[in-house]
């Protein structure tokens, strides 16, 4: 960073936006920003620390040996995901881990009076942290100092320093809300600048001393770097085997020909769940996959999202891959992206309801925005989860997700598209993807679909035309495609000319070249239905003004998944009955 960076401050195409970046600005870990979101990720890269420490550290060679600072604020402490993350760290016991509290009791409203008055340090220390207060920083540092050392020395439990800091200090608005933000006046900083003596010194002035610090800092961790370079060399001779794969890892994680490991479904495999085809997907890839490491926030078992033959992560085990985060959906998502951005070739995978995908939605937008490639499993991902009722069926939420900008949406219909959508989620590590699963077994797999097609986003599954054009085009995603097909072999008994398109992934589609999408939705076949079990939002972009969309405006209801399709016309025969009257038109 330049001092021309600091004179750019917020401006635009800085290095030093409002909210640091980690892809704008080099050094900056992870993108934090919405408060709370920084202490989530802090524990994502302690946990990636205690993991690989567990893995791949001797008694006589250690090479994974960091520890991970958090400074949060008062917001920080009012929001829910830093207590939800805070109460992991300590179940885990990620002692490597130090959590530094700015207690200046201010907020944008006012002080922190106005709707806060628990004592943190004690929360914490229910929770299981080693807590240490800091009450005269002012008047001498080194109690800091010492705060710190005993964090270092702590073994068993991560370290909470509540530091009492004055905001705005020497300002007129010294100690006030006032000081959390906006800018000083003329005569403030003229005042401020008296008080220190600096009056005969220019903006952004920064003393000698500071600048032959941070060199003198640098010098050390250039020197820190050789020592590991060293030590890893002498890991390797020692341990080459174990060396190999913490290079793979290094290297971002893939082995070559990884994608072969996913299976492949014919039609005569026993029909299933799309999230059963995850299931079996996940597992394989862990086969191939060193850096494979995630969970369910207390699904597992529904959401079919556990790696078999492997232990799970806890204090006693800490090399396990299975990662238990209790019922903490935000904090999953924030600790998914601290991993993912740990930078040691981790592969994170947050699994829960689809539903519950608006709990982490934050995570999942700033996963997007710092290119952090987690893996989100979403099951239960229509109104077709059936009994749960409209609290558990989502019907925004694929529209809401799919608007999330660089996010990879998949609703694959069957097996093949299920392991496409994992080959493409897992190559992709500058940016995250999602899942979304199917809790009720699908009708077959079907005919057409293929693995290697998903990575265009929608394709012709089938097509009875030949060298004319269809009169129709049905358009299908997830468990709906089947009803698709089923509806076009109908319409094609009758002497119809249908395509059936399955829109897997509608960002990779729409990046595809113009003329892919213009042979598979030709824009002068202008009869197109799209079948989808969710919100009707976006789909018109896809059938055009003439086009019938059909898809759920409602919550929802509980019943038998098969009366709840039946109930919103989500049936071959109600397909079959639109496709006729648009035809007629």
């Amino acid at each position: 960073m330049t001092i021309e960076d600091l004179k750019r401050l917020c401006q635009l195409g800085s290095r030093t936006p409002g909210h640091p970046e980690n892809v704008v600005t080099s050094g900056i870990e992870v993108t934090t920003g919405p408060l709370g979101q920084g202490v989530a990720n802090a524990v994502g890269l302690a946990l990636a620390e205690a993991h690989l420490a567990a893995r791949f550290n001797k008694a006589d060679a250690v090479i994974v040996d960091h520890r991970t600072y958090c400074i949060m604020g008062d917001g920080c402490a009012m929001e829910g995901i830093a207590h939800e993350a805070a109460s992991l760290a300590a179940h885990w016991k990620l002692n490597k881990l130090t959590l530094i509290y700015d207690d200046n009791h201010n907020t944008i409203d006012g002080p922190t009076t106005l709707a806060f008055s628990e004592d943190i340090s004690a929360r914490f220390k229910a929770l299981g942290w080693h807590t240490i207060s800091v009450d005269d920083i002012d008047a001498d540092m080194r109690t800091l100092k010492d705060a710190l050392f005993s964090a270092f020395s702590e073994t068993e439990k991560p370290t909470f320093i509540r530091v009492k800091t004055l905001i705005g200090k020497l300002s007129g608005k010294e100690g006030t809300s006032k000081a959390h933000h906006g800018t000083f006046s003329e005569d403030d900083v003229n005042n401020m600048r008296q008080k220190v003596k600096w009056t005969d010194r220019e903006p952004f002035h920064v003393i000698p001393i500071v600048y032959r610090e941070m060199q003198k800092q640098a010098d050390i961790g250039e020197r820190l770097e050789k020592e590991w370079h060293t030590n890893l060399y002498s890991y390797q001779i020692k341990y080459p085997q174990e060396a190999i794969e913490f290079q793979i890892l290094l290297s971002g994680g893939l082995l070559p020909g990884w994608e072969n490991s996913l299976p492949r479904w014919s039609q005569s495999d026993p029909v299933d769940a799309t999230r059963g085809h995850s299931e079996k997907c996940l597992n394989q890839l862990a086969k191939v996959l060193p850096g494979l490491i995630g969970g369910s926030a207390d699904l597992a078992t529904s959401n079919k999202a556990y790696l078999h033959n492997y232990d799970d992560f806890l204090p006693s085990s800490p090399w396990g891959c299975n990662i238990r985060y209790g019922v903490r959906e935000h904090a999953m998502g924030g600790i998914s992206n601290g991993i993912a951005l740990h930078g040691s070739g981790l592969i994170p995978f947050a699994a829960t309801f689809l539903i519950f995908s608006d709990y982490m939605k934050n995570t999942i937008r700033l996963a997007a925005l710092s290119h952090a490639g987690v893996i989100y499993i979403m099951t239960h991902d229509s109104i077709g989860l059936g009994e749960d009722g409209p609290t558990h069926q989502p019907v925004e939420q694929l529209a809401g997700l799919r608007a999330i900008p660089h996010l990879l949406v998949f609703r694959p219909a069957d097996g093949n598209e299920t392991a496409g959508a994992y080959k493409i989620a897992v190559a992709n590590r500058a940016a995250p993807s999602l899942i979304a699963l199917s809790r009720q077994k699908i009708a077959s797999n079907l005919t057409g679909t293929s693995m290697d097609a998903v990575k265009q986003g929608g394709y012709t599954i089938s097509d009875n035309s030949g060298e004319q054009m269809p009169e129709i085009i049905l358009i299908g995603t997830g468990s709906e495609l089947c009803l698709c097909e089923g509806s076009a072999r109908r319409l094609r008994e009758a002497g119809r000319r249908v395509r059936v398109v399955s829109l897997v992934c509608w960002r990779l589609f729409d990046g595809q070249p113009r003329e892919y999408k213009e042979r598979v939705l030709p824009s002068n076949v202008v009869k197109r239905v799209s079948v989808e079990a969710g919100s009707p939002v976006g789909w018109r972009e896809y059938v055009g003004r003439e086009g019938v969309v059909v898809g759920v405006d409602e919550f929802g209801a509980s019943g038998h998944y098969l009366d709840t399709f039946n109930k919103y016309g989500f049936t071959e025969e109600n397909i079959t009955r639109i496709a006729d009257i648009l035809l007629c038109k």
